[in-house]
């Protein structure tokens, strides 16, 4: 199931709409679940349950599909009514992983399973009781630890998910995943990395930094990875010069440096559309140095109509900025 689709439906069963929304992003779990035994009879048990689950959201997958709606739409049914429809078929789910629970309250992977379905319909705060335990079972499991700092990030105390992630990675230093994910929320919350890294907000970008460069290792070929990395230098300051001409070579090295992580993120755009998001990043940092020919060029190729009220706001920067060139090289 995509994790679009899963989110879309945590938003629908969720009581508190606005924020399980804002909560909506493309995260990964890197959870296996991995059995000492596969043949005993608890494991294929649990197995069971797992089919069912995803059999339960492939078939609300297939309700929300456009295909699934009748032709006229007076026959739709409601949103509530498909809410509701969609937590009865869920709610079955629910009773097989308690039903299992009740059985095996020690086994740790099973915890692990029901809070990763309670997450994909939107009961996060539900799931985090479930990973806790799992936790508190088999400490060793990096997923747990890596779901928890995940759900923290969102739920709060957010100063939880920084030791969450650095404990999964200590147990699974070669996850990318988990480098990703502890980028993303060391870049996100700048004000809490900077009180746990004690550093200041530059230090906290070299560190997010670190963290998707160990990622990008592991993982070269990523485009959500990469695109990440090169949000990144926005935040980035040049490197402070005493010299108009010193700030000048500064601000240079900077842009060649994020571009060269958009270039990177090009080359593995998986589609037209965010191919074409890559040639407006790249415009803005030409055009945030001044190289406006480039900047021109970058957007000239973007024609896909989802970018368009972007690209006529940076084709605005551009004649802005063209229009007050003589007074720019006066400065």
């Amino acid at each position: 199931m995509s994790d679009l689709l899963i989110g879309a439906l945590g938003v629908l069963l969720s009581t508190n709409q606005p924020a399980a929304l804002s909560n909506l992003v493309a995260e990964k779990t890197g959870f296996v679940l991995s059995a000492a035994n596969p043949n005993s009879p608890v494991e294929q048990e649990l197995r069971q349950v797992l089919a069912a689950d995803d059999a339960a959201q492939a078939e609300v997958e297939k309700w929300l599909e456009p295909t699934a709606a009748p032709a006229d739409p007076l026959l739709a049914p409601s949103p509530m009514a498909l809410k509701a429809r969609m937590s009865r078929r869920f709610d079955e789910v629910k009773a097989l992983y308690e039903s299992f629970l009740l059985r095996h309250p020690e086994h740790a992977r099973g915890h692990l399973a029901y809070g990763s379905f309670l997450n994909d319909i939107g009961d996060e705060e539900g799931a985090v009781r479930r990973w806790e335990k799992s936790r508190e079972l088999d400490p060793k499991n990096p997923a747990a630890w890596n779901n928890l700092a995940n759900s923290y990030a969102h739920l709060g105390p957010v100063e939880k998910s920084f030791s969450y992630y650095e404990e999964a990675l200590k147990l699974n230093p070669g996850e990318p995943i988990y480098w990703h994910n502890f980028g993303t929320l060391t870049f996100l919350y700048r004000t809490d990395a900077t009180n746990y890294f004690k550093t200041d907000e530059q230090g906290v970008f070299r560190k997010a930094l670190d963290m998707y460069q160990h990622a990008i290792s592991l993982d070269p070929l990523n485009f959500n990875l990469l695109t990440d990395v090169a949000q990144t230098y926005y935040g980035v300051k040049p490197e402070p010069a005493a010299s108009a001409a010193g700030k000048r070579q500064a601000e240079l090295k900077l842009l060649h440096t994020a571009l060269g992580a958009w270039t990177n993120a090009l080359t593995q755009a998986p589609s037209d559309e965010d191919r074409e998001g890559v040639y407006l990043h790249l415009a803005r940092w030409h055009l945030r140095v001044g190289q406006f020919a480039e900047a021109q060029s970058h957007l000239t190729a973007v024609t896909n109509e989802v970018h368009q009220v972007m690209r006529q706001r940076l084709e605005r920067n551009l004649a802005e900025r063209l229009a007050s060139k003589p007074a720019e090289s006066a400065q």
